[in-house]
């Protein structure tokens, strides 16, 4: 068999097959013969149809196409084989099958086109001795304070006030509802105004804190007495959850049914027992601050590991082929409904023939991204003989299943995962350690506009729509 290579983009080589007469021959002839023996034609005992009749049965044609198909499958292996080629997904005919067909004929050589995916080239440039810049990320042991006393105001008791109106840190009841304020310069009575769809409440219960609701209402509720109605006005932000009401002015009739304080549990052991399985409130801080202090080296550890990854591929090339691609994305999507199955959600519902080609369509930059640091990363692995010893694998085989202990897990699966996470964390740990890092100030890298997008992600309760707010208290109702 003559085979001609070629090299064709997205990590593809082109094959050129010539089959011999005596193969094309051959397979045709053993095609009849199958046909033969399987054909049910009326007057003619099963295996016992003469050739002719058979021919003008099926057809030619018929028959010349599953020779093809034979010839074809067969011919693209034994090509791949033949040639040594490293040969990855389904291989892809190039030539028109019709053709191929129209131009085939048996005892004359067949010449087809094919093109397979191999693994891509990789042109690293310089890896080590990067350079680049990451964001430091300092301990905030303010933390652990701002962890209890969140706890402590979330166990506070409630205490009805008398005799003073509304301040600061109260707890409110009140009755509202909500109206699109009138046009400058033009007074309208509150029931000729537009109401605002959803926000309207009975009995609900708000924290008089400033960062709750929208600008100016409970500013407004401030300085009210239990009985009080009043008509208070408000802004809504821009940009705002509800695009139809975000910069709008708005006038809310709230009436101040009930007025309650906040009465704190003192921070000692016994409140420490209370929210946690410690005794004391000393072993409470401890284990807190060991948290934290764990959380502050792992965020610095991944912002180090995300700045090399992306100097390492920058200036790399590849040459990606579409299987690797699409594999990658099945695996981003598999892991996704996995996740969402474990959160108790119908996977069944989230995935289906509308919803899949757009998940991936969604899907491949990421993939594509992710593709790229493997191979990186692989490439560098392999370039300077990092590897990964027994020991070390079945150490870290050992921890996990004493983790998962109770749980069936399939250890085959488990060792290839930590033969490669091992690898990967050895390779990265190569390359931080021939590298130039320069630590500079939390935030001062982000660009203009991912500053401003953070900036206008809610952070507080009152970036969240009234609607939103509204429905959530009713549903704690």
């Amino acid at each position: 068999m003559k085979v001609t290579q070629e090299k064709l983009p997205a990590s593809q080589i082109g094959i050129e097959i010539e089959i011999a007469p005596e193969k094309t021959k051959q397979t045709y002839e053993k095609v009849i013969q199958n046909y033969a023996r399987e054909a049910n034609i009326s007057g003619f005992r099963k295996g016992k149809v003469p050739r002719q009749i058979l021919l003008q049965r099926l057809g030619k044609t018929r028959i010349k196409a599953a020779a093809l198909e034979e010839l074809i499958q067969d011919g693209i292996g034994e090509a791949i084989k033949q040639e040594n080629i490293e040969a990855i997904g389904q291989p892809e005919l190039r030539s028109s099958f019709e053709e191929l067909i129209n131009n085939y004929e048996p005892g004359q050589p067949l010449t087809f086109s094919a093109a397979v995916d191999v693994p891509p080239q990789i042109n690293l440039g310089e890896y080590s001795g990067l350079q680049f810049k990451v964001e430091e990320v300092k301990y905030d042991p303010e933390q652990v304070d701002k962890v209890l006393d969140k706890e402590r105001i979330s166990m506070a008791t409630l205490i009805p006030v008398e005799g003073r109106p509304a301040q600061l840190g109260d707890t409110s009841i009140i009755d509202f509802k909500g109206f699109l304020a009138p046009a400058e310069g033009e007074e309208k009575a509150t029931e000729e105004l537009e109401p605002i769809s959803g926000a309207e409440a009975t009995d609900f219960q708000v924290d008089l804190e400033e960062d709750k609701f929208i600008p100016g209402f409970i500013a407004g509720i401030i300085g009210m007495n239990p009985g009080e109605t009043k008509e208070i006005s408000a802004q809504f932000p821009d940009p705002y959850a509800n695009e139809e009401l975000a910069g709008k002015a708005a006038l809310f009739t709230v009436t101040l049914k009930e007025l309650k304080e906040k009465e704190l549990p003192e921070i000692n052991d016994d409140f420490a027992q209370e929210i946690s399985e410690f005794e004391t409130l000393e072993e409470l801080r401890s284990s807190l601050d060991e948290r934290f202090q764990k959380e502050t080296e792992d965020s610095a550890k991944a912002k180090k590991q995300e700045a090399l990854l992306n100097e390492l591929v920058k200036d790399a090339t590849f040459d990606l082929p579409e299987t690797m691609v699409q594999q990658e994305v099945d695996a981003m999507i598999t892991q996704t409904a996995m996740r969402l199955s474990q959160q108790g959600l119908d996977i069944k519902k989230l995935f289906n023939q509308d919803t899949i080609p757009q998940l991936r369509e969604r899907s491949r930059p990421e993939a594509v991204d992710r593709l790229k640091r493997t191979l990186a990363l692989r490439e560098v692995g392999d370039r300077e003989s990092i590897k990964t010893s027994e020991e070390e694998i079945e150490a870290r085989i050992k921890k996990i299943m004493e983790e998962y202990s109770e749980q069936d897990v399939d250890p085959d699966r488990v060792k290839e995962v930590v033969e490669n996470e091992l690898l990967t964390e050895k390779i990265i740990d190569w390359l931080l350690e021939r590298s130039s890092i320069e630590l500079v100030p939390e935030g001062s890298l982000n660009p203009p506009e991912t500053v401003a997008q953070e900036e206008s992600e809610p952070e507080n309760e009152n970036d969240s729509s009234i609607e939103e707010q509204t429905a959530s208290a009713t549903v704690q109702e």
